[in-house]
């Protein structure tokens, strides 16, 4: 597997964003050692929150949460999923698998870092992707947040916003990463974040991830993630775990998500589902506190 690994200086002066860039090495016997990127806030004896992003950002979408979190006692953890961030690029396009992801991210949480007691903030393809390591690792879980994301198998199609988001990405000569998750944010970001979302992405040779993620969305029932996400669903619905939706109130894409979840995960019964109001896709950067809050109260109600 070819591995490409973002100059650090393309990460200098990130605003609001200046914890230390952490690193893990996971393991595996097909692709060999990648380095994952993480960035770390509150005690390290509080309790675990795990932030996982989606495409096409990274790490530093949960910049105005973390410090929410540390200073509610948590040990708040932002790991960048292989192929975004500071974590290594797989150059190749077939290399970017759903298995793979989750794999990945199951590597680092439990391999590398040894978590316990966790609590999934997912959102995006960190819905996608945690989802799944909740439903094939439950004891390590304590509870989810699940935010602006769902765990789609393909028995029903995507909305027309998805398909034109998933066609955009297969038809850009130069991806724009910026201008995608600027689409996705009611907020207007500055000039430095939209840099800081260019950062890990020299040039194009390092977007296979973020180009390869809108075609692993199982669309139809004989995609390969499809059986995998069908047992996940049989495990979750099963699960008594805490659960708590946190969807904006202005996300075409993942909205039809929401009642599934608050209907089907036995842990949402009788739990109070915030909506994050003034928020777009990326609800982390036009509603942060509303959704950290959401995390603390979930993580406090234990």
């Amino acid at each position: 597997m070819r591995l490409l690994r973002t100059p650090e200086d393309r990460f200098a002066d990130l605003p609001d964003f200046d914890y230390p860039a952490l690193y893990a090495d996971v393991d595996n016997p097909v692709h060999g050692i990648v380095r994952v990127g993480y960035v770390e806030a509150g005690p390290p004896d509080g309790p675990v929150v795990l932030l996982l992003h989606g495409e096409p950002s990274w790490s530093f979408l949960y910049r105005k949460m973390l410090p929410l979190l540390a200073d509610a006692g948590l040990r708040a953890i932002a790991p960048d999923l292989v192929g975004f961030g500071r974590s290594d690029k797989p150059a190749d396009l077939t290399d970017h698998t759903y298995a793979n992801h989750v794999e990945w991210m199951r590597a680092f949480a439990f391999d590398a870092l040894d978590l316990r007691d966790v609590t999934l903030v997912g959102q995006d393809w960190g819905g996608l992707i945690g989802l799944r390591l909740v439903a094939e690792n439950p004891g390590r879980f304590a509870g989810v947040v699940a935010a602006n994301t769902g765990l789609p198998t393909g028995d029903h199609d995507m909305p027309a916003v998805w398909w034109a988001f998933h066609d955009a990405v297969q038809k850009a000569q130069v991806l724009d990463i910026a201008r995608f998750v600027q689409s996705g944010c009611r907020t207007k970001l500055t000039d430095a974040e939209r840099d800081a979302y260019d950062a890990p992405f020299p040039n194009e040779m390092y977007k296979a991830g973020p180009r390869a993620m809108p075609g692993l969305v199982p669309t139809s029932p004989d995609d390969p993630a499809t059986e995998a996400n069908r047992a996940a669903w049989e495990n979750l619905t099963k699960l008594d775990l805490p659960f708590v939706c946190a969807f904006s109130d202005g996300d075409p894409i993942t909205a039809g998500m929401r009642p599934i979840l608050e209907r089907r995960m036995p842990g949402a019964e009788g739990r109070e589902h915030p909506t994050i109001t003034g928020a777009g896709h990326f609800l982390q950067e036009d509603g942060a506190h509303q959704l950290a809050a959401a995390v603390i109260d979930l993580v406090r109600s234990r």
